[in-house]
């Protein structure tokens, strides 16, 4: 095979559209715009979105508003009136916590917080909580470790 002998491939290569050149040609008269109307005209047609006045759907949506930031960490939240669930001197883990149905799920992290209040020690072992979750625990004459 040469140079010279290359071809396109049959069906890559289209003849240009010449309209408005007589009957014949099968692009004459109204060139392929068919009759009279707005769309018919030079430079006619409707910008994107118009819908023939009425109200367009961009414009009846509400606006949106804020933002949605992909970075949030999502937490399970436990207070801690809820560790009462638990027996005295227990070590309270992620597991613990699912297996009693605190949290739904073991993926997402634990996070206690200082909503209710704890009559019993217990040593809690997560990795996020409160400061006012951890005055209370402490002074139930609990422990806290963060792993």
């Amino acid at each position: 095979m040469r140079q010279n002998e290359l071809r396109p491939s049959l069906g890559s290569k289209h003849k240009r559209k010449q309209v408005g050149r007589g009957d014949g040609s099968g692009h004459g008269s109204y060139s392929g715009k068919g009759c009279k109307g707005q769309k018919s005209r030079a430079g006619g047609g409707v910008r994107i979105g118009f819908e023939g006045g009425q109200l367009p759907l961009i414009q009846r949506l509400p606006r949106k508003r804020g933002f949605t930031n992909i970075f949030k960490i999502k937490y399970n939240i436990v207070n801690v009136g809820e560790l009462e669930v638990f027996p005295e001197a227990t070590e309270v883990d992620v597991q613990k916590l699912y297996e009693v149905g605190l949290i739904r799920s073991v993926k997402l992290p634990v996070k206690i917080l200082g909503d209710g209040e704890l009559n019993h020690s217990l040593i809690v072992k997560v990795k996020h909580i409160s400061s006012t979750a951890e005055g209370k625990i402490l002074a139930a004459g609990g422990k806290v470790e963060r792993s």
